[in-house]
């Protein structure tokens, strides 16, 4: 390995410890109370030594969001083998759940973290666009084949989206705990069922 293969790794190597302390602090202290030189403390390094990765901290924020979108988009794209497109909505939110499931810190400042309005115009959940249209060709996709005619696609989108969100919310922030009889993996996975027998109803 050359010099300029090393240093690039190192480099990387160091924006990851950045990133993996910041979404522990982002995760503790929320947005407001993050700052670069509590993250800077996180890996006993120096601030200036962070300003030189990251520029601030809603930069290191969207950077996060961009691994987390990343990865759950990875997962979704998987599904665009499946040819009929109901199939592949009812498998996207099973993915959707898995994904929460499986990373519930990227769930979490994905969606759950709140962040200021003047950050959130300059990235913030503009980020989860791709994801977004992901979604809602895959409604126009459906509706081509006779599936919620009639839905308006971004209104039905947003039901999609926010009732698949709010499976995985009671389980991030651990909200489940009035289902005495069943448990969270359960209440999940059967839920989510429950809403696709509505779906196939339509």
């Amino acid at each position: 390995m050359g010099i300029a293969e090393r240093k690039q790794e190192e480099k990387q190597e160091m924006q990851k410890r950045i990133l993996d302390a910041a979404r522990k602090i982002f995760l503790d202290k929320g947005y407001e109370k993050t700052s670069m030189r509590n993250i800077a403390s996180e890996i006993n390094y120096s601030p200036g030594m962070i300003y030189f990765h990251f520029k601030d901290k809603s930069e290191i924020f969207h950077e996060l969001h961009k691994e987390g979108f990343r990865l759950l988009l990875a997962q979704l794209k998987i599904l665009d083998k499946v040819a009929d497109p109901f199939e592949r909505l009812k498998a996207v939110g099973r993915v959707f759940i898995q994904f929460a499931q499986d990373n519930k810190d990227y769930y979490n400042l994905m969606f759950m973290v709140e962040e200021p309005a003047k950050a959130s115009t300059e990235g913030g959940f503009k980020i989860a666009q791709e994801a977004i249209n992901h979604l809602l060709e895959l409604v126009k996709e459906c509706q081509a084949e006779g599936r919620f005619v009639g839905m308006d696609q971004e209104y039905f989108s947003f039901m999609l989206l926010s009732s698949l969100h709010g499976i995985c919310a009671l389980f991030c922030k651990d909200r489940t705990t009035s289902f005495q009889n069943k448990s969270n993996e359960d209440l999940m996975k059967y839920g989510y069922e429950c809403f696709v027998s509505l779906l196939e109803k339509g």
